[in-house]
């Protein structure tokens, strides 16, 4: 997939102002640390994960993703009448029916006149969501669209607490469980455009790839349980396999760009924990210093991971104009999506 013609005008993001430290999540875990000889540190010592955050009780994906929207609209040159599509990408969803993309349309007063639908891919779903609008941007099919995500672990997090409190449970069962622990929660929000319409220099999007290997679906699996969720993941295997997914990825990444692992000025990846990154950056042959990562403070965003990354990089200046960015998203199911953005200097 090539584009031409396509602008990310606009990023902007939206966080909960609850902060949950791994040690806190640890303290609520005492009983079971104590029962079986866990050391205290463990989480973060293992992930790089110092604390996460969480919206209240009861916040609705569409409250999380409808901050975001107005976050980004605020910042970009576009008015709300002209957003001609609006997608919401989060794993996290108000229901079954409406899409959550009718709520946040309502919460963003957006216009008639926007198509809204939701996409659904566990950690690539902003990612997705970004190739759709720019296929339809490509094609002229659309000028303007606004893509939101809003997710929410909490309820994820505090029904893992109480199954891990489970007196039954020993250290080979609990393992199942651990990776629920480096959730978070956030909001993201993006306005893509047609790169003639943008009023100033922007990052473009110039070409993605995907590779899936549906035969790993079963190492990361979650459902609703009640008004909970729950989620289990063989972290090991899953390491595994999404390196080997990574790494196909990788090899249609630099056939369709023609870049090399020295291309890149920075490397955005999905952010799961230290392990990952430096797996997945030796596996690519890719220079670890040019990453640039948020899953210290924010934990596993899911859908919103990648892309609020991106969003702090340029806050931050560790993505300026002139520069190219690989976006490497990788998501249970397994899929792995490759995005090569391009920023050219300014005029």
């Amino acid at each position: 997939m090539n584009f031409k013609n396509v602008a990310i005008e606009s990023l902007a993001y939206a966080l909960p102002d609850e902060v949950w430290t791994s040690a806190d999540v640890e303290a609520k875990l005492a009983p079971v640390y104590e029962r079986l000889h866990l050391p205290e540190g463990r989480l973060e010592l293992m992930t790089g994960i110092k604390e996460r955050r969480f919206f209240p009780a009861g916040s609705r994906a569409s409250e999380a993703s409808a901050l975001a929207g107005e976050a980004v609209l605020n910042k970009s040159a576009f008015d709300r009448s002209e957003i001609d599509l609006l997608i919401h990408s989060a794993v996290c969803r108000d229901r079954l029916e409406p899409a959550t993309a009718a709520y946040v349309h309502g919460l963003l007063g957006l216009p008639g006149k926007t198509q809204i639908f939701d996409v659904s891919n566990a950690c690539l779903g902003f990612l997705n969501a970004m190739v759709i609008a720019a296929s339809m941007i490509e094609s002229g099919q659309i000028e303007r669209a606004l893509i939101v995500s809003g997710e929410n672990g909490r309820p994820l997090v505090e029904h893992t607490l109480q199954q891990l409190l489970n007196p039954e449970l020993t250290r080979q069962s609990i393992k199942p469980y651990f990776a629920n622990l480096t959730i978070g929660a956030g909001a993201v929000g993006a306005v893509l455009c047609r790169k003639d319409l943008a009023p100033k220099s922007c990052p473009l999007m110039t070409a993605a790839v995907v590779e899936t290997d549906s035969s790993a679906n079963q190492l990361c699996q979650g459902d609703s349980a009640g008004d909970a969720l729950e989620m289990l993941t063989d972290s090991e295997e899953l390491l595994v396999a999404g390196i080997g997914v990574a790494s196909r990825a990788w090899t249609r990444f630099v056939a369709a760009t023609g870049w090399t692992a020295e291309t890149p000025d920075r490397v955005i990846t999905h952010q799961v924990g230290k392990a990952h990154s430096r797996e997945l950056f030796k596996a690519l042959g890719l220079d670890l210093t040019k990453d640039y990562t948020t899953f210290e403070t924010l934990g596993n965003v899911g859908s919103v991971s990648c892309p609020i990354t991106l969003a702090r990089a340029i806050e931050d200046g560790a993505f300026v104009a002139g520069q190219k960015a690989a976006l490497l998203g990788i998501g249970s199911g397994l899929s792995s999506l490759m995005m090569a953005v391009e920023w050219p200097k300014h005029d």
